[in-house]
């Protein structure tokens, strides 16, 4: 098998993955006492695929599992789909870019706050467009709040995952 027919099929692993744990996030009960708050475990496949296949191939699983779980999920152009889709493309730009420039100086836990917060913010000024109103964005500090141990537990849960893909690749 040539290498560029393995990364496709990797890669389509990787959506697929990150579909399924953006399936089974949406089926977590969460308290009302968190609205809005969100693990974010798909984020740990884009991650993963940024350290192991680039930036692009990044962006590209986040885009494609968005999209595809949107269209399954029947949401594709409403108001949950445009905020999904804007926080996972620019999460997964900024993780992309923070570990470009910072990987010898930040660890996946890192990098992955970078994404939860820019996801946060990312995701209350498309709200704040979409509903035409800049007071939503006073949620925006509680939210930020949360993004700090979810994106702890995706760089930990994609560093343990990335200890044993070198064992296995």
């Amino acid at each position: 098998m040539s290498s560029s027919t393995k990364k496709i099929v990797y890669l389509g692993l990787m959506v697929g993955l990150a579909m399924g744990l953006h399936a089974f996030e949406a089926m977590l009960p969460l308290p009302y006492l968190f609205p809005g708050a969100k693990l974010g475990l798909a984020n740990i496949i884009s991650l993963f695929v940024i350290v192991n296949f680039g930036v692009k191939e990044g962006v590209l699983v986040a885009f494609l599992r968005v999209v595809l779980g949107s269209l399954i999920g029947g949401t594709f152009l409403s108001i949950p789909f445009f905020l999904s889709f804007s926080g996972g493309i620019v999460s997964a730009i900024s993780m992309g870019i923070t570990y470009t420039l910072f990987k010898k100086h930040l660890s996946f836990i890192g990098i992955s706050i970078i994404g939860a917060l820019t996801h946060n913010i990312t995701q209350v000024l498309v709200a704040a467009f979409l509903v035409d109103t800049f007071g939503i964005v006073y949620y925006l500090p509680y939210l930020l709040f949360f993004a700090i141990p979810t994106g702890f537990f995706v760089g930990l849960v994609t560093y343990q995952l990335q200890k044993y893909w070198r064992v296995v690749s």
